[in-house]
This record gives C-alpha cells, sequence and structure tokens, in this order.
C-alpha cells in the first residue's frame, strides 16, 4: 500500500548496531569536541551508510571487499544491476588508485610553510628519529603472527601520524586493512593533545621543560624558501625513488606556494580543492567499515598497536634532543623532539602549552613546528622504504 516492499529492520545485527554507536562516536567527536571534523564527520556518516542493510551505495564481494568496478561498459552495466553502487566507484577510481591521498598531499603541500624547518635544520634529524614508532610496531606486529608483512607495514605507519602518506601506503600493501588503520590514524592525531602530554611528562623533568628558547629563529632567505622543496624532492627520489609520488606531490604544493608567481593555483590546491577531496576520502573510508569487516580481533590489536607507536615516535623524537644537548652550549627545549611526530600542528601545539605551563616565558610553537615539518617529509620518505621493500 505504501510501497515498502522491502524492510531493513530484519536483517539488521548486533553488528550493525555496534558500528551505529561507533559512527555516533566520531560524530561526536567531530561536531562537539570539534576533532578533526573535515574528516571524523565524512567516516562517521560513512559508516552509518555501509552499516543500513539494503544501503545500496557500497557492494561488497564475498570475500568482505569492496565489489570491483571493472571496465566502463560494465560499470554501467553493473550499476543498472545494482550489484555496484556510487562508494564502490569513489574507492575504485580514486583510493585503491591511489589518486586522492597523492592529490591531498598536494593540497598540504600548498599550505605549509617549511620556514622554521629551513631556519633549524637539525629539525630533520628529530623528524627521522621520531619514526621510531613506526619501525618498532612494524616489528610487533609481524612478529606477533597476526599481521602479513605487508600489512605490518600499513599498521607501523600510523606512527609516522601523517594522514596521506598511511592512506598511500596502506591502499598499495594491505587495502583489506584500510578503514580500520586511516581510521584508526586520523582518530590518534586528533586525540595527540591527549596522548603526548604523559609521555612527555615521563621523559622530561619540569626544568627540562622550563629550558627557555628565544622566540626569534633565523630569517631565512626567499631563494632558500625556492630551493628547499626542489632539493628536497631531488635528493629523496635519489635515495628513495618510491616515495617520489608522496614527496612529489607535497613538495609541487609547497612549490606553487613559495614561487610568488602562483598564488592563484595555490590557493585553489589549499582551498576548495583540498576540502572536496578529503570529505571524499572520509566517505570512501568510512564506507570501507561494514560490521563484518571492522569487528574484529585485528582491528582491536590496531587499536591498541597505534598508542604503542605514537609512544615511541614521541619518545623517540624527545629522546633523541635530550641526546643532542650533552653537546651543545646553548640547550635547546627537548620537547620540540616530540614534535617530530607530524601530526601539523597538534603536536606543536602540545610542545608550545607545556613549555608556557613550566616556563611562562618560553614560546616554543615555531621552534616546534620545525620538527614538525620534518617529521611530514620524513614519514614519506618511510612509506616510500616500505614500499621499495615490499611492493
Amino acid at each position: 500500500m505504501f510501497g515498502l516492499y522491502q524492510s531493513a529492520f530484519g536483517i539488521l545485527t548486533w553488528g550493525n548496531i555496534a558500528m551505529f554507536v561507533i559512527a555516533g562516536v566520531l560524530l561526536y567527536l567531530g561536531i562537539v569536541k570539534k576533532m578533526e571534523p573535515i574528516l571524523l564527520v565524512p567516516i562517521g556518516f560513512g559508516i552509518l551508510i555501509v552499516n543500513l542493510p539494503l544501503n545500496g551505495l557500497m557492494e561488497y564481494a564475498a570475500d568482505g571487499s569492496p565489489a570491483a568496478v571493472g571496465t566502463l561498459r560494465e560499470l554501467i552495466q553493473a550499476v543498472a544491476d545494482g550489484k555496484i553502487g556510487l562508494l564502490n566507484i569513489l574507492y575504485t577510481y580514486g583510493i585503491s588508485s591511489e589518486i586522492i591521498p597523492l592529490l591531498i598531499f598536494l593540497g598540504l603541500g600548498a599550505l605549509t610553510d617549511f620556514t622554521p624547518t629551513i631556519a633549524r635544520p637539525i629539525s630533520f634529524v628529530f623528524g627521522a628519529t621520531a619514526q621510531l614508532g613506526v619501525f618498532v610496531v612494524f616489528l610487533i606486529a609481524y612478529l606477533s603472527g597476526m599481521f602479513t608483512v605487508n600489512e605490518a607495514a600499513s599498521i607501523g605507519i600510523i606512527g609516522g601520524s601523517d594522514g596521506p602518506p598511511t592512506v598511500y601506503l596502506t591502499a598499495a600493501l594491505a587495502p583489506q586493512l584500510l578503514g580500520p588503520v586511516t581510521l584508526v590514524a586520523y582518530s590518534y592525531m586528533a586525540l595527540v593533545p591527549i596522548i603526548q602530554p604523559p609521555i612527555i611528562r615521563l621523559l622530561t623533568t619540569k626544568k627540562e621543560r622550563a629550558i627557555y628558547m628565544k622566540p626569534q629563529i633565523r630569517q631565512v632567505s626567499r631563494l632558500e624558501v625556492i630551493l628547499f622543496p626542489v632539493l628536497v624532492f631531488f635528493v629523496a627520489a635519489l635515495l628513495v625513488p618510491k616515495s617520489i609520488p608522496l614527496i612529489g606531490m607535497f613538495m609541487f604544493g609547497n612549490v606553487l606556494k613559495v614561487s610568488g608567481v602562483t598564488d592563484r593555483l595555490a590557493q585553489a590546491a589549499g582551498g576548495v580543492f583540498l576540502d572536496v577531496l578529503t570529505f571524499l576520502l572520509g566517505l570512501t573510508v568510512g564506507s570501507l567499515m561494514p560490521a563484518s569487516v571492522f569487528l574484529t580481533p585485528q582491528t582491536l590489536a590496531i587499536v591498541g598497536l597505534a598508542v604503542v607507536a605514537f609512544s615511541f615516535s614521541t619518545a623517540g623524537g624527545l629522546m633523541t634532543a635530550k641526546f643532542i644537548n650533552l653537546f651543545l652550549k646553548d640547550k635547546i627545549n627537548p620537547m620540540i623532539g616530540a614534535a617530530g611526530v607530524s601530526a601539523i600542528p597538534m603536536s606543536a601545539r602540545v610542545v608550545q602549552k607545556l613549555g608556557q605551563e613550566a616556563n611562562p616565558k618560553n614560546f616554543l610553537l615555531m621552534h616546534a613546528m620545525g620538527p614538525n615539518m620534518a617529521g611530514a617529509i620524513a614519514t614519506s620518505v618511510v612509506a616510500g622504504i616500505f614500499l621499495g621493500m615490499l611492493s
């Protein structure tokens, strides 16, 4: 009578209901707490969509993976037959092809200011040693026997705390884990202000946290700013060729910003273009998390391993700064090493806040942004290393 010839109520499972709760938590964190809203809101809504039976927007193969799209002719017929949905198309052509994460990195490059990193080159040391958690968790995950070597690499890269390299590497090596890995990575990036302070306080004394650093950093010339992305790309391409897609897009976006002649392109890449790609990424990633795929022991293990990765990465950069202080006359505040975890700019803000708590005269934000930016470069290089070893 009312045209209701099919109902989803009868086939809802407890797993679906549990995923609705998870989606609700993500929407709450994004909307009410404003924690990474541009990603957590689309991811949360994507989870809602795919856990509604008969949703029609994402169809799955027998093994739980997204249904294959096929050729253009097959695509048209499959859509007509209801065998694939819109989100299958977005996943295949946007995520599985690795186009969206690369283009997001282009947009992020157009928003990035490398001046603090250029002004203090030692930032690269902190950015590199803050990748410690990546390798520690890679080994733990692989030796646990729960994950293949490719899956272990995809879990380990969460420790770099940089979204696009995490998505790019996981799509290439372990697409079956893309949903939980991406969700955990971005969720924990939003929780950096909660995760990092206890670790920093544990590994430093109040006296160390109070070390004063002058607010001014070295003036960087326009030539340095322009040459920096070109040289970084050149060196990374020669040392780790598999990092070229990530580093290339990141540095190209930065060249658009700093060249002084492509302002319109930089504004477009870092503006609406980036926003559209980000919500497409979030919605598609959310659609990869039906209850049957997400509610598994593997997912719980990923949640726990991600905490370990963040902790070791924070400790790696911080302890390196403390070691370097042994040889410096003018001490640096060791907390800036913790900002090598490239959750931009959250980890730098954590350092700023803790620095002012210990010494109200301290303004560490710009000092911490150097390792923060260096960490983003280091994570992309590490992703390239994994791809070179495993792909």
